[in-house]
């Protein structure tokens, strides 16, 4: 096949051994199966902006702080500079994100190089060694999808409590590998504490699995994860192994998000005092 351009640097410089074909493609990427380090990995390459489908990125970016203030005045302003920043920002959210989740134990794939817009990982496999299917594309019976459920209900707590809500999760951005489902595409995820919309983006991912569910059968009450787990995290008791009825009616309780985000901005203009930088 035709190398692609994005990926001809990594070639170049013997990142990646040999571009073996496309393997999928999404809203904000095109993902290709390559040989690298001597083994199969793949190459997810970021599509420019003005080729993403994804809607409501501002939903996801607030909270992202820019590397310094400069960089800051220049995205708020919409420049040339701050366009390309926030663009670099962008896609060097879901590496840094991996690696973040897989300090804190969450089933993501392994990162091994990022360099010009391109994150070269894990080819994560299934039982047979060919590249692992999407959650919606594999059948099971509904036994299969309740214990699935629970592991991936059991994935978000943990993705929680590092203060990482994902942002888009569906039985599309869960491939099932040989030992159990990993999570993938992280570009748009977000902490929780520093986004005003956090606790309604995470009932909507849980409200996307619990769907995925239903359609392997009937449950026998509307199931209240996500609510349940925020109003544990809002409490600051939420543990990767606090148990989850599914059956929760959700408190009052909210996380004081204006409050950390003044404390936050007041963390950024010390540092930047500290540095000598304008404000």
């Amino acid at each position: 096949m035709r190398t692609p351009n994005s990926l001809q640097p990594l070639l170049n410089e013997g990142i990646v051994d040999e571009v073996l074909r496309p393997l999928r493609s999404g809203k904000e990427a095109q993902v290709y199966l390559v040989l690298s380090g001597g083994e199969e990995r793949v190459a997810k390459v970021y599509k420019e902006a003005d080729q993403r489908s994804f809607k409501h990125r501002t939903d996801y970016t607030e909270g992202r702080r820019t590397r310094n203030s400069r960089d800051a005045r220049a995205v708020a302003k919409g420049s040339r500079h701050g366009k390309s920043q926030e663009e670099a920002a962008w896609r060097s959210a879901e590496v840094d994100m991996i690696y973040r989740l897989r300090d804190a134990g969450v089933r993501v794939p392994i990162p091994h190089h990022f360099q010009d817009g391109v994150l070269v990982m894990e080819l994560v496999k299934d039982a047979d060694g060919d590249p692992a299917p999407r959650l919606g594309e594999v059948e099971m019976d509904g036994d299969a999808a309740q214990e699935l459920f629970q592991q991936l209900i059991r994935e978000v707590v943990k993705m929680l409590c590092a203060g990482v809500v994902h942002g888009d999760l569906s039985d599309f951005n869960v491939l099932l590998s040989a030992d159990g489902p990993v999570l993938i595409d992280f570009p748009q995820s977000f902490d929780a504490a520093a986004n005003q919309g956090a606790r309604d983006i995470l009932l909507r991912d849980v409200e996307n699995l619990n769907h995925f569910l239903l359609g392997f059968g009937p449950t026998d009450q509307p199931l209240q994860h996500a609510a349940e787990m925020w109003d544990l995290y809002a409490r600051g008791e939420l543990k990767p192994d606090s148990p989850l009825t599914g059956r929760h009616q959700p408190s009052d309780a909210r996380v004081d998000l204006g409050g950390l985000l003044a404390e936050l901005a007041a963390d950024e203009q010390d540092e930047l005092r500290r540095r000598g930088a304008p404000r």
